[in-house]
């Protein structure tokens, strides 16, 4: 009798440690600043809007107004340890020297899991260097103009595009140019570029090395970071990238708002 309450308490002392687990907040780092967009505003817009839709702890880096400033967290190698993901939200496109940007990829390609939200997707693009591009998926160095963008959903199936509308617009969105493609990327939306005359993808998913990134080239303003579709989608696929979305396209318990 003895041996089986010793049992039980160390079974129901698993279950407590594995329900602890499944509510420990998701500690993210959100890193922005740079030229051309209102980061202030956005700053605010992800951190409450993710705040309503995942169990998150998440610390802030702001930093510069122009695309020329080095990020002063990004000059010391172990820059993201201790996160469970870093969401970058960031324009520092003239940022070129190659050691520093490898500094920045180096993390994911480790193993930690990335967001990259619109401009991050050209920052460091004259680099001499792959790495960020890689973490990425793709390579583009230049949008078109600003237009009311139609975006179509590729793979619906995806998890990560559970519950999005199969078109929905961003209204005067930039729709950056597409050039290269990596092998790993999965392209999950695309959108008709007016200036181009040809469909670019607009979001999809990439593993690079041991790492997993979300990215979505929408979300010029904040207006439309602001929209409910937007900040579903990016909870989604940040819940990808740390591997805790199920097929169903829902947090897995203790990853959803307040520990659901």
């Amino acid at each position: 009798m003895k041996k089986l309450l010793v049992l039980l308490s160390f079974s129901l002392l698993a279950l407590t440690g594995l329900a602890a687990e499944k509510a420990r907040p998701i500690k993210a780092l959100l890193v922005t600043g740079g030229g051309f967009h209102d980061y202030t505003a956005q700053r605010k817009t992800l951190s409450e809007g993710l705040a309503q839709r995942l169990n998150l702890d998440l610390t802030i880096v702001q930093e510069g107004t122009t695309r020329e400033h080095r990020m002063s967290i990004y000059e010391k190698a172990d820059w993201a340890a201790g996160y469970d993901v870093i969401i970058h939200n960031e324009c520092f496109g003239m940022v070129t020297d190659k050691e520093f940007v490898e500094r920045v990829a180096a993390p994911h390609k480790a193993g930690t899991p990335a967001v990259i939200l619109h401009a991050s997707v050209h920052s460091f693009r004259n680099a001499p260097t792959d790495e960020w591009r890689q973490v990425i998926g793709q390579r583009s160095m230049s949008h078109e103009n600003r237009h009311d963008l139609e975006v179509k959903v590729l793979k619906a199936d995806n998890p990560v595009m559970k519950g999005a509308p199969a078109m929905w617009p961003s209204v005067q969105d930039e729709l950056y140019k597409i050039e290269k493609t990596w092998p790993n990327v999965i392209p999950l939306a695309q959108a008709y570029g007016v200036d181009t005359k040809q469909d670019h993808v607009c979001v999809w998913l990439n593993t690079y090395g041991k790492g997993r990134s979300f990215v979505t080239t929408l979300g010029h303003f904040d207006a439309t970071m602001k929209t409910d579709v937007y900040l579903d989608l990016v909870a989604r696929g940040l819940l990808w990238a740390i591997g805790k979305l199920d097929a169903n396209g829902k947090p897995m318990p203790g990853y959803g708002p307040g520990g659901k």
